[in-house]
């Protein structure tokens, strides 16, 4: 008889609690990851760097790098510094860049990857995605996702506020991302992966219900797991299509039209989910939305991270360049800018100042 199932790609080890660091050493000894304690463990210069003093004596066999950035050439140097270490893993341990950095090293290198997330900025800390910055601008690279992933919610706790927040934004935004995802199969036709949609829907949907605040651990234990399971999501889907639509659009047309003064991805995401929710007719579930995103500190209009009305208007309107071949509701609607002025005006009204 056929198995009629399918493995889904997901960390080993999700260890999720306030003094889960404490731990990190028995976690890393389990012989699915580290039989031998050889570790390259990547820091940063901030957080990272500040927990190696309270981390290096549980781990003696580690090798401690510390990572300038978040490019691709700083990747590519971890990658070539720990080629030659005969090392069973590679650690990141820090914010999201760090973390994007030692999962493109990982990879290059061919080694497993120990997420060591100190904040909760968005979700790449599972995904099977390594965003850096290049030449270019910034660009997306496939990497497995983490064969462990370890958040201590005291950690989390002490991380500064922004960028906890951020992670909101980002996670509440795959609400909107899967309308596209439905959107495109209702016009297109497209494929939709049942359980990366409800995987990531669920995610999304219990931040938005939630009704703590970082303040408290509960919420952000519900943070944090939305945040890992977002990123297998995207494992199971193959693509970053459950968690990334219009929203994600917006976002990246904010970095590249405006590099220098662009604000927190997930801050930019949650604008956009919002945004997008308006543009397809969702009227009270954009102003729940933007209800939520103020309670907790983030932003639901352009002017609110230093942008003007029609420096936004821009970044819709250029927003469906930023990734050619999907479908959301920007691609649907191909609005005109008059009419995206008109929308936007729209927006304001419905959601309040």
């Amino acid at each position: 008889m056929p198995v009629l199932t399918r493995l889904i790609p997901s960390p080993v080890v999700v260890d999720i609690r306030p003094g889960a660091l404490d731990d990190l050493g028995s976690v890393l000894a389990d012989e699915r990851i580290s039989h031998s304690g050889k570790l390259a463990v990547a820091v940063s210069n901030g957080s990272g760097a500040r927990l190696k003093e309270r981390l290096a004596p549980a781990l003696p066999g580690a090798t401690w790098y510390e990572v300038g950035g978040g490019t691709l050439d700083d990747a590519v140097r971890l990658a070539g510094a720990i080629r030659a270490g005969h090392y069973d893993a590679v650690v990141g341990l820090g914010g999201g860049k760090i973390i994007d950095c030692a999962k493109f090293a990982a990879a290059r290198v061919g080694l497993p990857l120990v997420a060591v997330p100190t904040n909760l900025a968005h979700d790449g800390l599972c995904s099977p995605v390594a965003t850096l910055d290049n030449d270019a601008g910034r660009g997306s690279y496939g990497v497995p996702n983490p064969i462990a992933v370890v958040i201590d919610l005291d950690v989390i706790h002490d991380a500064p506020a922004r960028f906890v927040r951020a992670g909101i934004g980002d996670a509440i935004s795959n609400i909107s991302a899967i309308a596209d995802w439905e959107l495109a199969n209702r016009v297109n036709g497209e494929k939709i992966d049942g359980l990366a949609a409800a995987i990531a829907r669920q995610a999304g949907e219990a931040v938005l219900r939630h009704p703590g605040g970082i303040g408290d651990t509960d919420f952000l234990q519900v943070l944090a797991e939305a945040l890992v399971l977002s990123g297998i999501a995207m494992s199971v889907s193959g693509d970053s299509r459950p968690s990334s639509g219009a929203c994600h659009e917006i976002n990246h047309a904010f970095d590249l039209l405006f590099p220098r003064r662009a604000a927190a991805h997930g801050e930019q995401c949650g604008l956009g989910a919002a945004f997008a929710m308006y543009l397809r007719g969702a009227h009270e579930e954009s102003a729940y939305m933007a209800e939520v995103l103020r309670r907790h500190g983030l932003p639901v209009l352009p002017e609110e991270i230093g942008f003007t009305d029609d420096e936004f208007v821009r970044v819709v309107e250029f927003a469906p360049q930023t990734r050619p071949g999907r479908y959301t509701i920007l691609e649907h609607l191909d609005l005109t800018t008059d009419q995206i002025k008109d929308i936007y005006a729209d927006y304001v009204k419905a959601i309040g100042s």
